[in-house]
Formats: structure tokens, C-alpha cells, sequence
């Protein structure tokens, strides 16, 4: 059992894929370098199908491998947020309040990081929505919220009047540049008359929105063609070809490493989207490709992926994917590391958690 000096912090949001996990991942680091003991729950695992189980243990273990966090300071969700959980309650109604506490007791650390569902009101239904977990447990809130222009106003107000004094503070996520100078002159003193402080303005980082060609073959359950060793590349953006190849030329030199979606017949397209800054070959259709373009992808080390569905579903799914990839990436966690410790008054949290 944890002493009663151990500290609870939730790191909670008003939506999901805001960056919570990886906001953990950043201030975790930066505590360690401070000595801080920590811990690390997550009361609500927010699965929706089987997979997310299986992906709820894996980000589990992807947190302590990279917090070196021992069995003891870790613990699995309290439950999973999907439709047989919800259903049984309905027809027990178990008290998950005493159960919360002694989940809580039972990590070790100075300082517990928790990590809340996907919005302040999950887990209502079991009386584990964010304001009842810290009034439970007397934790402390930071929330994280991804800039969405000034909506991310009525977020944070609302956020406070739920939470009042447990709010710590407020981490804002994916800034573009030409609006931080707006929320430090601006939005921040706004905030502070209303007794909210801004603890982190993270800018936008183009690699935390990427997707890696890895995720990319789990998400289509797609077949790799070659350079199965060069799936950690990562993805920034989408490209369809389906134009001539003249225009296509011009439509690949204005992207970043690519993920290019053309059809398995496109013999021209393939070759010119090989020859610009492309991370990944994507084809649809039953035609393999021709060995020309397959030598060509293994001298260029670029990936080629066959997928089942066509074009259309094949850029929805991929579309999906960016952003809300989970993080299982170390070159996203560096990065993000980075970021906090940039950005990030790590200081005026500690100060205020006492």
C-alpha cells in the first residue's frame, strides 16, 4: 500500500485526442529528472471493441518500458468502458467507489499520474467521471486541451466551474505559430483573472500528427511487398494519385513524406510518387505490382503496401489515423519530451501541488 503522502494527479480532458498520454509521457520525464517517484493508473480503460483491449495493455506496458516503471507502480484499468461492462452494471449496480480508492492505494509513488477517459463525464454511470474520482480520491486536475481557435475558451470555463479549486492547470496542445503570440498576450491573462493558470502552450509538431507505416498496415490489414524492415518511417500526409502523370509530378513535390494511395495498375503514378518525398507506396486493386517498381521501392527503401478495399475507404481509414494513432512511437515520445520541456512550467506544477 502507497503512504498517505502519495499526491494524485489526473491529467483529464473536455474530448478525446487531445494528447493526454503523451503529455504523460512528457512531464513524467521531466519530474524523474527532478527525483519524483511516480506511479501511473488509468481508472477507465475506454474500449470500444475487442482490439482496444488488447491496445489498452499495450499502451500499459509501451508507459512503463519508457517511464521504467516496476509492476508495482503500474496498474491496468480499473475497468473498460465497453458494451458488456455497461450492460452487467445496469443489472448490478456495483459500487466502484470504494474500489477506485483502494485501485488508487494500491500504486506506489510520491506523485500518482492518472490518466482520465476520454471526456470529463465517462464513467458517469459507475460514478467514476472525473469530478467523482477527485473528489474521491482528492486528486488534483490538469487538463489538456487541443487548440481549436478560441472554442477551447468555453472548454477550459466549463472544465473549471465542474472542478473549481482541483484544477490545477491547463496544458494547451497542436498550437499553430501564428496563434501563440494571441494566447500569451490574450488568453492567458484571461485565464489568470479567472483563476485558471496556463501551465503549457505545446506548438503544433507535424511528427506527433504523423502516423507510422506500421500503424498504417494494422489499420488496413494491409500486405507489405517489400521493405518490411522500414515500417517505423512516419507518414505526415495523404496523397491520392489518380491524375495524369504531368500533374501528378507537380502534385508530389509539394508534399512531405507521403503516404501515396493509387491504383495497383498506375504503373506511371507509381513511379513518379517513388521518385518525390514518399514515406509509403499504398495500392488498391488485385494487379501486383510490376517487378520494375518493386526494385525500385527496395532501392529507395520505400515501403509497398496492397491493400483489399478501394480508394475510398482506403483514404478514410488513413484520414482516421492521423492524430489519434496511439503512441507507441519512441521518435513521438522524444519529441514530445521536448516540447514539455520547452514549453512546460514543470516548476509551477510542482509549487502547486505542494
Amino acid at each position: 500500500m502507497v503512504s498517505s503522502q502519495s499526491k494524485h494527479l489526473l491529467i483529464a480532458s473536455s474530448e478525446p485526442y487531445t494528447g493526454k498520454t503523451a503529455t504523460i509521457l512528457g512531464i513524467a520525464h521531466q519530474l524523474q529528472k527532478k527525483g519524483v517517484k511516480l506511479g501511473y493508473g488509468k481508472p477507465i480503460g475506454t474500449c470500444f471493441n475487442p482490439d482496444d483491449g488488447i491496445q489498452d495493455e499495450q499502451d500499459l506496458q509501451f508507459i512503463s518500458e519508457i517511464l521504467s516503471l516496476s509492476p508495482e507502480r503500474v496498474k491496468a484499468p480499473l475497468l473498460f468502458l465497453d458494451e458488456k461492462t455497461i450492460t452487467d452494471y445496469l443489472k448490478t449496480s456495483n459500487d466502484y467507489q470504494d474500489t477506485l480508492k483502494e485501485y488508487c492505494d494500491s500504486i506506489e509513488g510520491d506523485l500518482i499520474l492518472l490518466e482520465g477517459a476520454g471526456n470529463l463525464t465517462q464513467g458517469k454511470l459507475f460514478n467514476l467521471s472525473v469530478p467523482e474520482i477527485v473528489e474521491k480520491i482528492s486528486a488534483e486536475v490538469l487538463l489538456v486541451v487541443k487548440y481549436d481557435g478560441l472554442l477551447i475558451v468555453d472548454q477550459i470555463l466549463h472544465a473549471k466551474d465542474v472542478l473549481g479549486d482541483r484544477l490545477l492547470g491547463v496544458l494547451i496542445n497542436s498550437i499553430p505559430n501564428d496563434a501563440l503570440d494571441h494566447i500569451e498576450s490574450d488568453l492567458k491573462p484571461f485565464f489568470q483573472s479567472r483563476g485558471i493558470d496556463i501551465l503549457g502552450m505545446l506548438p503544433t509538431d507535424r511528427l506527433l500528427q504523423s502516423v507510422s507505416v506500421r500503424e498504417l498496415v494494422s489499420q488496413l490489414n494491409a500486405r507489405v511487398l517489400c521493405r518490411e524492415n522500414r515500417l517505423d518511417l512516419m507518414v505526415e500526409s495523404l496523397t491520392v494519385g489518380a491524375m495524369n502523370v504531368n500533374s501528378a509530378l507537380e502534385y508530389f513535390r509539394k508534399g512531405q513524406n507521403m503516404a501515396v494511395v493509387t491504383g495497383s495498375d498506375r504503373t506511371d503514378l507509381q513511379l513518379a510518387a517513388l521518385e518525390s518525398s514518399t514515406n509509403c507506396l499504398i495500392l488498391t486493386g488485385h494487379t501486383p505490382p510490376q517487378q520494375l517498381i518493386l526494385a525500385r521501392a527496395e532501392d529507395l527503401e520505400i515501403p509497398i503496401l496492397m491493400v483489399d478495399c478501394d480508394t475510398l475507404t482506403t483514404v478514410e481509414i488513413i484520414d482516421r489515423a492521423f492524430g489519434k494513432v496511439r503512441l507507441h512511437e519512441t521518435i513521438k515520445v522524444e519529441c514530445m519530451q521536448n516540447l514539455i520541456e520547452e514549453h512546460f512550467n514543470v516548476d509551477l506544477l510542482l509549487k502547486k501541488l505542494g
